[in-house]
């Protein structure tokens, strides 16, 4: 930053002298305008906004001069653009609020845009998308999603490819249990990364994605919705699979009396589940029931048995007595 504000001062200075050592200035009008540009490049270091309004001075009355001023008009469009991008970098850089930042931020796109200054505007889009972000997060702060949504709205509108704002839009969604536009959103994000690459973040996706959904199903399930929890749970196996995805599946399987699911889902589960007797109980529990639906007496005892530890020793226990287990 510094060193190009160093070279701007110093490409202004040698137009300063050139302007300067002009010994066929017959026009007044000339005069006016070397008089305009002098007070930019003057206070290029010390007051850049004063800098920005004499050089726009100068493109403005180098226009009413006519050709004999056009040399200085093209010196005034040359720094203009990197001027009002200083202006922008500072306010970021000194931590000005986001809105001040956003409106000079998009003062060097107009800029550069109107003085026809790719990377200049590609530079300060940079700087308009982080101010958003920084908006974006104190509406998050204040609970104003919709403040955020809008704000990250912005940032995609300068960059429809920015993942990391996507994926934060995604997170609000979650915030605010908008299941459709929460898949929706993640999908897109995930759409975005690049196998291979970006394996990491489509794990880190995929999980979140997996955990939300499986979650609300779950939630179904114990409100007695049953078809609603499996398509919530379908819509979590799309991200991966775990032994609780699994054991809500057998769940609500059974509930529903569809016992040859039931007992697939529950047995898929005990073989993921790495720990002891208790955190397979779960699963022996869900066996039982599939195995007790579908009239298979002597599997269910052996698999009640197995079920009593924890929470779900009790109701094994009952199950053992009503089947007249040995």
């Amino acid at each position: 930053m510094k060193t190009k504000l160093r070279n701007l001062i110093k490409t202004i200075s040698l137009l300063v002298v050139v302007v300067l050592s002009t010994t066929n200035i017959k026009a007044q009008g000339r005069n006016d305008v070397i008089e305009a540009y002098n007070q930019g490049a003057k206070a290029v270091q010390t007051d850049p906004q004063a800098a920005i309004k004499a050089f726009e001075n100068v493109v403005s009355l180098s226009k009413q001069v006519g050709d004999s001023a056009a040399d200085l008009r093209q010196k005034a469009i040359k720094v203009l653009p990197s001027l009002y991008y200083n202006v922008a970098s500072d306010a970021f850089t000194a931590k000005k609020p986001a809105s001040e930042v956003i409106l000079a931020a998009k003062k060097a796109v107009a800029a550069a845009e109107k003085y026809d200054n790719p990377s200049t505007k590609q530079n300060a889009n940079i700087i308009l998308i982080k101010a958003y972000n920084n908006l974006a997060s104190e509406y998050f702060s204040k609970d104003d999603y919709k403040g955020a949504l809008a704000s990250f709205d912005s940032v995609l509108m300068i960059n429809p490819d920015y993942a990391s704002t996507i994926y934060n839009k995604a997170l609000i969604y979650m915030k605010q249990a908008d299941s459709d536009d929460f898949e929706k959103t993640i999908d897109l994000y995930i759409s975005k990364m690049k196998p291979g690459t970006d394996d990491a973040k489509i794990k880190q996706a995929s999980t979140l994605a997996l955990g939300y959904f499986r979650a609300s199903g779950s939630k179904s399930d114990q409100a007695n919705k049953l078809d609603e929890a499996l398509g919530l749970l379908n819509k979590a196996a799309k991200y991966g699979d775990d032994k609780d995805l699994f054991y809500f599946f057998a769940e609500v399987y059974n509930k529903q009396k569809a016992f040859d699911k039931g007992l697939e889902y529950a047995q898929k589960g005990l073989a993921l589940e790495t720990g002891e007797a208790e955190p397979k109980a779960k699963f022996y529990f869900q066996i039982a029931l599939a195995q007790e639906g579908k009239g298979q007496t002597a599997e269910a005892c052996a698999s009640f048995k197995n079920a009593t530890y924890g929470v779900f020793a009790a109701p094994s226990k009952v199950k053992q007595a009503n089947l007249k287990c040995k």
